[in-house]
């Protein structure tokens, strides 16, 4: 039997929350529209919180909260929100798949917190992986697309092994963390506040991003978004990349509200708040660095289809 604590509902359910921010400010334009934005676990949004970020804007935010990348770019490519913040490989995945998303702002880690650990193979403390070497003939627990599924992959490749050497597990982030505890799976291949979550239930961490796995984030947005919002839109990056500057020196203060907007323990969401990123711009470098993701997943079989990659990107909405 699964454990279903309360930690673990607030980490990995699947329930779709929302709520709205309104608008602040009543200035020339008045109430302009409505931004409908996608958090993961309360990440964005306790960010924007927060700082004060949306301070003063002349439009709405509603908030819809999901527990992963893979949830969010369902709704984002249905139609049901306008935009939302998800890791590179997600992106490349569900882009690859034919949904009518593109990349429209850019994050990478922040160097100052670069020793934070961002993406991880989790395994119990007793466990004998060690390294990459050591998934030979292990259960590993991810979820399919996401950014632990793209770091599961390059460890492999960097230990010289393929999909026969190891059983890859797809799994939601709960039930991937319920796996783990109830040793139905030998490892996790997860991201922040999962990683921080798992070390808390006595886990350890044997193979971290460093080195394997780039890191980057992209706000991603509906097609029909950037056509019909693009100044709504323009907004909300800028005011986002404000936030990111700000709390790379007030983590502390994001920590908190995170806490609060998610439920989740504070060490846990200071764990999280640590691992900062920085906004930086779309160009040509960052579209070709991409490659490599999309290049994993197809050596991997996970992605079989071609869609031009700088098609994926709008550098200047």
């Amino acid at each position: 039997m699964f454990d279903r604590r309360a930690l673990l509902a607030s980490l990995g359910s699947s329930l779709l929350l929302t709520g709205t921010l309104a608008a602040c400010g009543r200035g020339a334009g008045g109430n302009a529209g409505v931004l409908r934005v996608g958090s993961q676990k309360g990440g964005t949004k306790s960010l924007m919180l927060a700082s004060g970020a949306l301070d003063g804007i002349a439009y709405t935010v509603e908030w819809s909260e999901f527990p992963a990348a893979q949830n969010l770019l369902e709704a984002l490519g249905s139609g049901a929100i306008d935009t939302g913040l998800v890791g590179d490989a997600p992106f490349q995945f569900a882009y690859q798949a034919g949904s009518p998303i593109k990349a429209i702002g850019a994050q990478v880690a922040d160097q100052r917190t670069s020793g934070a650990i961002a993406i991880a193979v989790v395994v119990p403390a007793s466990s004998s992986i060690r390294d990459a070497k050591g998934l030979k003939g292990k259960r590993i627990a991810t979820t399919r697309g996401s950014v632990g599924h793209y770091l599961l992959l390059r460890a492999l490749l960097s230990a010289g092994l393929g999909l026969k050497d190891v059983t890859v597990v797809f799994l939601s982030p709960s039930d991937s963390r319920a796996a783990l505890q109830s040793k139905a799976v030998d490892g996790w291949s997860t991201w922040q506040p999962y990683i921080a979550a798992a070390q808390a239930d006595g886990n350890r961490i044997a193979i971290s991003n460093a080195g394997l796995a780039q890191g980057f984030g992209f706000d991603i947005a509906h097609e029909a978004a950037i056509k019909t919002k693009q100044p709504l839109l323009a907004d909300f990056l800028r005011r986002e990349a404000k936030a990111l500057t700000w709390v790379s020196t007030h983590s502390g203060a994001y920590a908190k509200v995170l806490a609060q907007e998610t439920g989740l323990p504070l060490e846990i969401a200071r764990q999280t708040a640590a691992t900062s990123r920085l906004s930086v711009p779309i160009d040509q470098s960052l579209i070709d660095r991409q490659q490599v993701v999309l290049d994993t997943f197809r050596k991997f079989g996970e992605v079989k289809t071609d869609r031009s990659l700088k098609d994926a990107f709008v550098p200047n909405v």
